[in-house]
């Protein structure tokens, strides 16, 4: 599923610029995000959170892993994180509500497994 490429893909990408682009193309501007962890809403917060997971987790990728699950509005799908190469050092399951205009306006995460 296309939204979830790029949705992935706004996390991983570590240019600034680009990765704001990347937000405004996957997200609504009154999108919101919440995970155990963090929440924010719109361009400006989702950005954020997003370079502080980069920050604190430098050099590793989110991945999905399987494939994305769909019905109306609604796509689930599970990711992982970790440096290419090595095992991932956490694994989650997003669900995510999509706009009129396929962007996302909410994502909603859970961690399923995170190393300690």
């Amino acid at each position: 599923m296309q939204i979830v490429e790029k949705y992935l893909a706004a996390w991983n990408e570590r240019d600034a610029d680009e990765r704001r682009a990347r937000v405004i193309d996957a997200f609504t501007q009154q999108a919101a995000y919440k995970d155990p962890l963090m929440q924010g809403a719109g361009h400006d917060a989702i950005d954020a959170l997003i370079a502080a997971a980069q920050g604190q987790f430098p050099g590793h990728r989110f991945a999905l892993d399987g494939a994305p699950d769909s019905h109306h509005d609604v796509v689930r799908f599970s990711w992982t994180l970790g440096v290419p190469g090595n095992a991932p050092v956490a694994k989650g399951t997003d669900m995510a509500l999509i706009a009129g205009d396929g962007r996302l306006a909410s994502v909603t995460g859970f961690i399923d497994y995170f190393a300690q």
